[in-house]
């Protein structure tokens, strides 16, 4: 096979052009080519009068050797696909392993155990995701939260209610399988060669559904509305888990736990201090949600041709002189920001946007990180207590019914509260309340947006415009705790392997499903003692 780099397409332009333009630089007939397989595109929009995709392609046909060596030039090279291969299996227990959590790294953990004959038990404290799914429109419409299913517990994790983007930093090999698998379950197949691939919520709840399918078909057991309440050790390794279940306590033996228990499992965070598994604080992000009209962001950032090209994103940073960072995080070009509180009287945000990213309104989170430093307390989950403080003020300024507060960015400029909204109208649902965002932000989280709105505005024209909405507050932006583990991926709790976003190893789906996947090996790999 032969990787061809760097062929450029114009908006709309054919699969048929890359073909013709593939044997150009190969020197031979576009029928001599047998098969032709998009490997990734991307848009490159540096000149606002000339935006065009640049698109990677993988081509099959005769004496690629010599066509290669003709072409001279380092965008046409061979190209070798190395499948991934789990490792053998090494387990010898006559119990099947656990998986707790059922967000990308516990149904990742879950389905390449099952797919290898270790058929694990799966407990998950929310509801299927068509229940969730209605449990979470119901808390949108009338502010009646479900602690137990909502947008951050459920089958599918925070994530289900989210882009569903795809994008991660990491390099690791097992990505490739990751979106193959997506793909498999239904996800749309361009997941495999977007440089961006995203999935939408709406079309995320039914791979849900098909990966849920496969577990129950490779003999999983998968007990929803059961939720972790204690671990039963002896002579510090793994035994037995203690289980609320809807019948009551129970207990299950148990010589093996994937614990994926996702960002915002506070209870599960405080079970675990208790029984003596070793954690930490870590660094997180806390901040706000703005909106500005699609229309404009994708003007500023693809130019004249704009409409042409699916809805732009952004991706901004600035360092401050007070020494603090302010970034975009988890953008959803045509989405809305969604109420994704877990606990009564706290109110959190996020969010989504559904396949098509066809809303009028593009929202981001707009962060400041924090560490331990900031917290203001010690202990392993110091940071928790701190995202509880600002959720509990973010709540009672916008009325202490799950209504938001929402400011201007041009009064966050001014140093004063909104009482009315411009052109951006705020699509948070249950609804929102203008406000001074300062009453339910740290004094320097403020300090920073105010100082780095303006640099951003420099680099992303209007993204400082008057009227763009700032929602409050984002304090979930990835876990405030790490459940240490060692480079066999247990914990100092024999038998215990902690795993993905909740558990400090991952910041998104992929990276989450990934890391899931690695556990999964660990705990193939391993052998129970007796």
């Amino acid at each position: 096979m032969i990787r061809i780099q760097n062929l450029t397409l114009p908006a709309g332009g054919s699969p048929d052009l890359l073909r013709r333009k593939a044997a150009r630089l190969l020197g031979v007939s576009p029928d001599a080519i047998e098969e032709l397989a998009l490997a990734r595109q991307s848009i490159d929009a540096r000149r606002k009068n000339d935006v065009h995709y640049v698109c990677t392609v993988d081509v099959s046909l005769p004496d690629e050797d010599t066509l290669v060596r003709r072409a001279g030039t380092p965008d046409v090279t061979l190209f070798r696909r190395q499948p991934y291969v789990f490792p053998a299996v090494g387990r010898k227990s006559s119990l099947a392993p656990v998986v707790v959590g059922m967000g990308p790294a516990g149904l990742f953990a879950a389905l390449f155990l099952a797919r290898n004959g270790l058929a694990p038990v799966i407990l998950e404290r929310g509801r299927p995701v068509e229940e969730r799914t209605a449990d979470v429109e119901r808390f949108w419409r009338s502010g009646t939260l479900d602690p137990s299913s909502n947008v951050q517990f459920g089958e599918g994790g925070a994530g289900t209610f989210s882009d569903g983007k795809l994008t991660t930093g990491t390099r690791d090999p097992r990505i490739s399988v990751v979106l193959e698998t997506l793909a498999a379950a239904g996800a749309p197949e361009d997941i495999l060669w977007q440089q961006k691939p995203h999935i939408g919520t709406d079309v995320l709840r039914r791979v849900v559904r098909q990966l849920r399918e496969e577990l129950l078909e490779l003999g999983c057991a998968i007990h929803f509305q059961h939720r972790l309440t204690g671990l039963e050790l002896r002579n510090g390794r793994l035994r037995a888990l203690r289980v609320q279940g809807p019948q009551g306590p129970c207990e299950l033996p148990c010589d093996t736990l994937v614990l994926a228990p996702g960002h915002s499992a506070r209870d599960t965070f405080q079970m675990l201090l208790e029984a003596g598994v070793p954690m930490e604080r870590k660094p997180f992000a806390v901040g706000v949600r703005i909106e500005h009209r699609q229309a404009a962001v994708s003007q500023a950032q693809l130019g004249p041709a704009w409409e042409k090209f699916p809805p732009a994103d952004y991706k901004l940073a600035c360092h401050l002189p007070n020494g603090r960072s302010a970034f975009t995080f988890c953008v959803c070009p045509g989405g809305q920001v969604v109420a994704a509180a877990s606990e009564p009287g706290r109110l959190v945000t996020n969010g989504m946007s559904p396949r098509a990213r066809d809303g009028a309104v593009i929202n981001g989170g707009l962060l400041v990180g924090v560490s331990p430093a900031d917290f203001g307390s010690g202990g392993p989950l110091a940071g928790v207590n701190f995202q509880r403080i600002w959720e509990e003020a973010a709540f009672a300024l916008g009325g202490g019914d799950f209504r938001a507060p929402v400011q201007t960015v041009g009064d966050l400029l001014a140093g004063r509260g909104s009482r009315s909204l411009g052109a951006v109208v705020p699509t948070y649902r249950p609804g929102v309340t203008p406000a001074d965002l300062s009453r339910c932000l740290p004094d320097y989280v403020t300090e920073t947006l105010r100082g780095a709105l303006p640099l951003l505005g420099r680099r992303l024209r209007g993204f400082d415009a008057p009227d763009a909405v700032l929602t409050g507050v984002e304090t979930r932006s990835s876990s405030p705790v790490r459940i240490l583990r060692g480079e066999d991926f247990q914990s100092a709790v024999r038998g215990l392997y902690p795993c993905g976003e909740g558990a400090g190893y991952a910041g998104g789906i992929t990276s989450a499903a990934v890391d899931g996947i690695r556990a999964a090996e660990a705990v193939a790999a391993g052998e129970v003692p007796p």
